[in-house]
């Protein structure tokens, strides 16, 4: 059985959930795999835990280590008795700063898997790399009618909910343009709900309660919330960031805006708003094999690279 070490950030007292729900997946396929968290500010930060992860590969003895963000991978690499698989998700290859360590991750590690084609193009790889956007679970949960949603979650039937891409506090998700824009629907009894302190479960709920789902964000990788919002048949209105023109072309009622003008996002917000039932989204979400199953499978393609 092959055996497999996940490294990745746990300075929020947890793994990031589409982490923990890859790694599941992977587990799915008769792989055994093991989390090993790193805390700490910056490469500096994260060197303090390179003795305790070689004691954690010499204990479990794993045939790949698959690191998640370029940090990671850059600290998985200072051992080489192991394979280092690492995936960049955006943040890793955006920010200016952190982009000179993940090259050299690339360098060093196996394998490369980079979620988006911006990504890609910025980072622009010599060696060994695969595009591959990461994968969300398929629920029954996401298949929710819109008022039995809004009847779990406490939410007023006759009212319009714009559900935001994120915390209002986070800067990189520009809440201040979503904010703007939501003001500018005039004679609706709208509300704009931040997308913090939730469950996995509630989330869920909340995209399928929603009238239309709202990214604004600076930057991005391959926003999973953008994957999730379309499974659970919610319409979309986002900037293009990220690999989000990509995942919603073709998808009836989800719009992605030329320019981050307000008033823009306001026009595409009405029409989203509009669309009777659930969108298209999940068969897109299907027909681009992003279901969390396939995308295992094409991680086991590249683990499976490495014992050779």
């Amino acid at each position: 059985m092959m055996k497999v070490l996940v490294v990745a950030s746990y300075n929020k007292g947890r793994f990031a959930p589409f982490i923990v729900e890859q790694a599941e997946a992977v587990k799915q396929t008769g792989c055994q795999a093991e989390f090993f968290g790193l805390q700490g500010k910056g490469f500096r930060g994260y060197l303090k835990n390179l003795s305790a992860l070689k004691r954690k590969i010499k204990a479990f003895r794993p045939d790949v280590v698959h690191a998640h963000y370029g940090l990671s991978g850059l600290l998985a690499n200072l051992q080489r008795k192991v394979p280092v698989v690492t995936t960049y998700h955006g943040s890793d290859i955006n920010d200016r700063k952190v982009l000179p360590f993940s090259r050299l991750a690339m360098r060093l590690s196996y394998w490369n898997i980079f979620v988006s084609k911006k990504a890609l193009e910025i980072a622009k790889p010599k060696r060994n790399h695969t595009l591959l956007p990461c994968g969300i679970d398929l629920t029954d949960l996401q298949l929710t009618e819109k008022q039995e949603a809004r009847r779990q979650m406490h939410l007023e039937a006759g009212k319009e909910y714009i559900l935001f891409a994120g915390a209002f506090d986070n800067a990189v998700k520009n809440a201040p343009l979503a904010k703007e824009a939501v003001a500018m629907l005039y004679g609706k009894n709208v509300e704009l709900l931040e997308l913090k302190g939730y469950t996995r479960e509630e989330v869920t709920l909340l995209m399928c309660a929603a009238d239309a789902f709202l990214m604004t964000s600076f930057t991005e990788g391959s926003p999973q919330v953008i994957k999730e919002a379309l499974a659970c048949g919610c319409p979309v209105v986002s900037v293009d960031v990220g690999d989000v023109k990509e995942r919603m072309v073709g998808v009836d009622g989800c719009y992605v805006a030329e320019t981050r003008e307000p008033h823009e996002l306001a026009d595409l917000l009405r029409k989203a708003m509009a669309v009777e039932g659930k969108t298209k989204g999940r068969e897109k979400i299907v027909a681009e094999g992003l279901d969390n199953k396939l995308v295992a499978e094409k991680l086991m393609g590249i683990y499976k690279k490495t014992l050779t």
